[in-house]
């Protein structure tokens, strides 16, 4: 019979100063081993649910508490956040900020030493063995990617050998292949020590590839906690909160066959659509190769562009390695490839934040040497991956109408009301953006940004951390863009996003160029995915294993290309293991 860790009995919380419990009247149980993800819209109270299970919630973050929350049996009440620790580790979200020490080593012996255990360098040698990570060991944590540092925070929390893990969003930062990664990481953990591990995820591929159970959150209430391939057969269900299941599980439940249960994995689609009769198909314009020396002036250049930075032992770290691109109006463009590899770096170059080391580059005929980071901001607006850095007022609205008092812009409110009506933020224009869902900051950044009436806008990581639905607004936001932006920008880890949207992908590895294709192009090459650590997305790997010649892009160019009739389809007799 399997232990019971966690149980939660009538749980209600509160926020100070808020009048929404963002709990409410929670009945759970979890057991050893279960590998568990907590998945619901932004602001369902995922989050807060899991900080209840180490006594962040109501010791670090007080508010109306009343219930109980008992983890292996002791009430989170009666037990210190320090003390709880040594049995349930938390890798946050926001995981950089867990890391305190200058190196990595300092980290991995820094909990353990603290708590006085002597053995605190023979447990740190053992995880980063464990995780692969000795190569990282006497690195300095700023010198380290994306993923490293993601690797470094989860192998600290490990040092102290949790009974359960709880990690915030694994992939939410994280290029295709490091996500998978971590994934791999928290499988073996799992499946090899019996670590119980919950994940709070809005990625339900990961989801049903790798969890046994699921539980839903809607408005601070479990909906209920089902298996697996249970939870996401709840098409209707998870649609009604805007949660969207695999790729292909939406395929199998819009081709309407009504053939039940749905697939949930890839290795299940292929099985349910493998007698799908292929049908050709003209491939959409937005994926068709523009012949650029065709085109006007470019807006944006760069020339033999070199950029890095000096490490502390001298050596000459190289970020950008010459870089040639030119970025005309009209243009929509995804910057791709792994942590690292320079994407965000050639963002920053363009809005002269950072300057290049060598090469010219020009931005509307101006030479971004020659000009300053606030004079090009009059043309050019960056939106950063934490869209939190764009507030600096007490309210949205005051933040978006900042840039056009600071200049005295005349008859500015019609403006400001229409980009609020634009951007859905009528009732947050009063709120602060720092206290917003993920969601409705990325709205309201996007707002701020327009609002400078720029001609180029460069987006970093737009739908990081947000629901299917959240990222499914923002790409909404994005095309009507078109209406007050040239050029837009983005530097994404969403090969959805860049198949969905872009009109050119510029696939980026170790700060050189691969390619500057098209999402058809690069998700016919699998030489050149692999050599970018990238994944196509999901419905386009099912197109390629059931020969759907080209292979769609999306769930909808899918189901339009694949015939509906039954008689097509040879239904697998045998409960999909």
């Amino acid at each position: 019979m399997s232990q019971e860790i966690i149980k939660v009995e009538q749980l209600s919380f509160r926020y100070p100063g808020s009048t929404k419990e963002v709990l409410k009247d929670i009945h759970l149980t979890i057991n050893k081993g279960d590998f568990i993800a907590v998945i619901g819209s932004n602001g369902s109270g995922k989050s807060t649910l899991c900080k209840t299970f180490n006594g962040l919630i109501p010791h670090y973050y007080i508010g109306d508490f009343s219930g109980k929350a008992s983890v292996f049996e002791t009430d989170t009440l009666m037990c210190s956040v320090a003390e709880m620790s040594k049995y349930v580790g938390y890798v946050y979200q926001d995981f950089e900020n867990q890391l305190v020490r200058p190196k990595v080593y300092d980290e991995m012996i820094f909990s353990r030493m603290n708590f006085g255990f002597a053995d605190y360098k023979e447990k740190a040698d053992e995880i980063l063995e464990l995780l692969e990570l000795n190569h990282l060991r006497d690195q300095f944590i700023w010198q380290l990617s994306g993923g490293q540092k993601h690797m470094v925070a989860l192998a600290s929390v490990l040092t102290m050998d949790p009974e359960m893990i709880i990690i915030d969003e694994p992939a939410a930062q994280l290029d295709p292949m490091n996500a998978v990664h971590i994934y791999h990481v928290l499988k073996m953990l799992n499946e090899q020590f019996n670590k119980t591990i919950i994940v709070i995820e809005h990625h339900t591929e990961f989801i049903a590839e790798y969890c046994k159970s699921v539980i839903l959150m809607d408005q601070g209430k479990l909906i209920w906690k089902k298996p697996v391939d249970l939870a996401l057969n709840e098409v209707d269900t998870l649609l009604e909160r805007n949660i969207f299941p695999p790729q292909v599980t939406l395929a199998a439940y819009k081709a309407n066959w009504s053939l039940k249960p749905y697939p949930v994995s890839l290795k299940q689609g292929i099985q349910y659509f493998n007698h799908a009769k292929s049908l050709t198909s003209n491939t959409s314009d937005a994926f068709t190769n523009t012949d650029r020396s065709q085109q006007n002036q470019p807006l944006i250049e760069m020339k033999d562009v070199f950029h890095g930075y000096k490490a502390i032992d001298k050596s000459d770290k190289r970020i950008l390695d010459g870089i040639d691109l030119s970025f005309y109006e009209g243009d929509r463009v995804a910057l791709v490839g792994v942590n690292g590899a320079g994407k965000s770096t050639i963002q920053k170059i363009i809005t002269g934040i950072q300057k290049p080391k060598e090469g010219t580059v020009t931005v509307l005929g101006k030479n971004t040497r020659d000009i300053s980071p606030e004079e090009l901001a009059e043309s050019v607006t960056y939106i950063y991956q934490d869209p939190e850095k764009m507030f600096i007022a007490d309210n949205i609205r005051a933040d978006i109408e900042y840039f056009l008092k600071a200049r005295n812009v005349p008859d500015r409110d019609p403006f400001v009301d229409k980009l609020i009506k634009q951007f859905y933020l009528e009732e947050l224009q009063d709120h602060d953006g720092r206290l917003l869902s993920g969601g409705q900051q990325r709205r309201a950044s996007l707002a701020i940004g327009v609002a400078m009436r720029p001609e180029i806008m460069l987006l970093d990581e737009p739908t990081a951390s947000l629901d299917v639905s959240s990222r499914k607004e923002i790409v909404s936001m994005l095309d009507q863009l078109k209406d007050h932006v040239k050029t837009i920008i983005i530097a994404t880890h969403d090969m959805q996003l860049a198949a969905s949207w872009a009109n050119r992908i510029i696939v980026m590895k170790d700060g050189q160029v691969l390619a500057d294709i098209n999402g058809l192009q690069l998700f016919t090459n699998p030489f050149l995915m692999r050599e970018a650590g990238l994944r196509p997305p999901q419905i386009t790997e099912l197109s390629h294993a059931i020969e759907l010649h080209p292979p769609a892009l999306s769930v909808e160019e899918f189901c339009d290309r694949i015939s509906t009739r039954r008689d097509d389809v040879e239904l697998y007799r045998e409960d999909i293991k």
